[in-house]
């Protein structure tokens, strides 16, 4: 899928319009370079689980591309649909979110459009900030630490694996989120996903015991507000993290709400656990009760302050042996979430889950982060990365660019566009190792901070990794942030992620605009990013190469204007790309 193929994808380049109602026409293009020579282009749609065809006609036409129209009706939820070419070197071809097949193949690869009309505009414009706030700082409110807490001094590191783990208590706090807004600011982000705040038996808070109050060891509901209007006073967002799947043992519903969960004396702890730990009973969403509960606490702390929901496990949520009933859970929740943004937790194949009015996105581990890591990887990993690649038993292999190319449109083919756009990349988290430490050096994490900023989806940064912080493991990575040891940190790091996030946020293309791949191979991924008003050309290499070169007539292009890294080399037609690497580099198409 490069220059040289036909290419479609959901941005408004090749959508002329999304369907608001059942019934809706849409308008859809296919662009083709000239030299395939293809007469004939028809659109494949389904329709109540029939296929259908209508003919496509030439839209655009110059010496270098053949843009080919079509129109279709949006008659379900979710209509998929893909190209079919013929003529020329394309005898007899279908083109699908994976690209160019000359073969039958699949529905569940093709394009997809929904009426959904996807997450808030605000959500498109941020990059988001993630806190765990036991870690992140602490204003000292002097709280009487409980019995179950293990109290540390802020910088120690944590003990690491061991059932003293989730009762490490360092004593971060919403006041100390509040007095270091100004860090965030200036970083960039403008928008902060803080981990649970509700009172529970463990710093990592997924056992609340109840969902009506903030922690007072987080300062309580008084904090919370304060650092409602400090944000918002900023401009900045704030996102939840709410657990759908499971509450804790002592949660005031358990057990005197029987029917919220699944007890069952045949069973080991006589009830349902999440993956078996006693502490957290999962919930039975059979429950017309319990979903009015839920309902009730989506729209409270909207009404609160807050900008949206993260949902915690949400691939596990409703779903129990026979029982499936994900979908109407994530529909139920997104209908009582309204205009405000609903972000999915999946760490594996989350395309299924991904139908239209459901969630807006999902945290993209499996099409993003886990590719990355096996591409920018270091030479030489710790012991944990050598036996684990994020829950997987084995270590972190070893791909080239292809294989990272193929995987990230494996994960995107099906998705409508807006799921695609709307869901986090990322490059770590707290629950998992941090990206420095998987890649081992300033260079190879700068390459992957810079293909987080320019490929479709909100950027989502774990908080502390500007600043070179490192971890081999999830808990290991919930490190606190020394703010009082600035020499500590990493400043060319910091200088880095404040440059790419501005360029992030100032551009269209960057935002909203449609992917093709310009050159991949082993060690270099080069692509555009384009809108009707602005393009980009992107390449990222993770060791020095030859030059990459590319015809200026390939790229509609008389000159390119660096915007990141270095010059390119320009020739009378072509242009010959920076060969050095580890690097990152982002140049504007200027036509005229």
């Amino acid at each position: 899928m490069t220059l040289s193929s036909p290419h479609h994808d959901g941005s408004g380049l090749y959508v002329r319009n999304q369907p608001i109602a059942p019934g809706d026409e849409v308008t859809v293009r296919l662009r083709v370079p000239a030299p395939s020579g293809v007469e004939s282009v028809a659109l494949r749609y389904v329709h109540d689980g029939e296929p259908a065809f209508v003919r496509a006609k030439v839209d655009e036409r110059n010496a270098h591309e053949t843009w080919w129209l079509a129109r279709f009706p949006a008659l379900n939820l979710s209509t998929r649909y893909r190209w079919l070419i013929s003529g020329g070197s394309q005898n007899y071809a279908w083109v699908n979110g994976l690209g160019v097949h000359q073969r039958d193949v699949a529905d569940a690869d093709d394009f997809a459009i929904t009426h959904d009309p996807g997450g808030p505009d605000w959500h498109l414009k941020s990059v988001v900030y993630e806190i765990f706030p036991d870690r992140f700082a602490t204003s000292g409110l002097h709280v009487a630490p409980p019995a179950w807490a293990i109290p540390r001094p802020w910088d120690a590191l944590p003990a690491g694996r061991g059932p003293q783990t989730p009762y490490e208590w360092f004593a971060g706090d919403l006041r100390g989120i509040e007095q270091h807004l100004g860090h965030i600011e200036q970083l960039g982000a403008t928008a902060l996903y803080i981990r649970p705040f509700f009172p529970a038996q463990s710093t990592h808070r997924y056992d609340a015991i109840s969902f009506d109050r903030v922690d007072p060891l987080l300062g309580g509901d008084h904090a919370f507000s304060s650092l409602v209007r400090a944000a918002h006073a900023r401009g900045l967002r704030l996102i939840g993290d709410l657990t759908t799947n499971h509450t804790g043992s002592q949660h005031e519903w358990f057990p005197s709400e029987r029917g919220f969960y699944f007890f069952d004396e045949s069973l080991p702890l006589g009830y349902e656990a999440w993956y078996g730990v006693p502490s957290l009973p999962k919930l039975n969403w059979s429950s017309g009760e319990l979903r009015k509960r839920f309902e009730a606490i989506v729209r409270r702390w909207l009404d609160g302050g807050l900008d949206g929901w993260r949902i915690d496990v949400a691939n596990m949520t409703g779903r129990r042996r026979d029982q499936d009933l994900n979908l109407e859970v994530a529909k139920l929740i997104r209908n009582a979430t309204g205009d405000a943004l609903l972000i999915a937790e999946h760490a594996h194949d989350f395309r299924a889950d991904l139908a239209g009015g459901s969630w807006h996105g999902t945290m993209n581990y499996a099409g993003f982060m886990r590719p990355l890591w096996a591409w920018l990887r270091a030479d030489k990993l710790g012991e944990d990365l050598e036996r684990s690649f994020h829950g997987v038993p084995a270590g972190v292999p070893r791909l080239d660019g292809e294989d990272v190319v193929s995987i990230m449109n494996t994960f995107r083919a099906g998705v409508p566009w807006p799921q695609v756009v709307h869901s986090w990349s990322l490059l770590d988290s707290f629950d998992s190792a941090r990206f420095k430490t998987v890649t081992g050096t300033r260079e190879r994490q700068l390459v992957g901070v810079g293909l987080q900023m320019t490929m479709p989806g909100v950027p989502l940064i774990c908080a502390g990794d500007e600043l070179g912080l490192e971890g081999a493991w999830a808990e290991d990575a919930r490190r606190t942030i020394p703010w009082d040891a600035p020499h500590s940190w990493d400043a060319r790091t910091l200088e880095c992620y404040r440059s790419l996030i501005s360029t992030r946020r100032s551009s269209d293309a960057l935002q909203h605009g449609g992917l093709r791949y310009v050159h991949v191979d082993s060690d270099v991924i080069a692509f555009l990013r384009e809108t009707p008003a602005e393009r980009l050309l992107c390449l990222a290499s993770r060791r020095p190469h030859e030059p990459v070169r590319v015809s200026l007539a390939h790229l509609d292009a008389d000159e390119l204007e660096t915007v990141i890294g270095a010059e390119p080399t320009t020739g009378k037609d072509a242009v010959s790309l920076p060969a050095d690497g580890p690097s990152f580099h982002v140049w504007k198409i200027i036509r005229g």
